[in-house]
């Protein structure tokens, strides 16, 4: 009796331990595991970037971010880019600011007020940082 199975044209596997090739680390001898890590960090802490049109509106509207709401603001928008947020809306107890989490720049600005009375389109992420 025939098990339907038909052996002919199959190919063995190679096992897994011996076919693939062992991979070099990027990392030298020399750079430790703390050098490495505390470059990473630095790239993700980059400040934010302020557009012209941002810079203008900030100044017009009379629109104040303390230091630390900017850098609580710097590690949300983090956040959200790892979420994958290209563009957020970002609200203070003050302001509302639409930041491009790509690029890491505050595209525009507007006190709290303000924004209140607007439509906010193009942005598929919003934050909330309370002082």
């Amino acid at each position: 009796m025939s098990s339907g199975i038909q052996t002919n044209g199959l190919h063995q596997l190679p096992h897994p331990a011996t076919s693939l090739p062992k991979q070099k680390a990027d990392v030298t001898n020399d750079t430790s595991f703390k050098e490495v890590l505390a470059g990473q960090l630095e790239k993700k802490a980059e400040a934010l970037k302020v557009s012209k049109h941002a810079e203008k509106r900030l100044h017009d509207r009379d629109v104040l971010v303390t230091d630390t709401e900017w850098q609580r603001i710097s590690e949300k928008i983090e956040e959200a880019r790892t979420k994958g947020v290209k563009d957020a809306m970002v609200v203070t107890d003050n302001s509302a600011l639409v930041i491009s989490a790509e690029n890491n720049t505050v595209i525009t600005a507007m006190n709290r007020d303000e924004a209140a009375e607007h439509v906010f389109t193009n942005i598929n992420g919003t934050i909330v940082v309370k002082e």
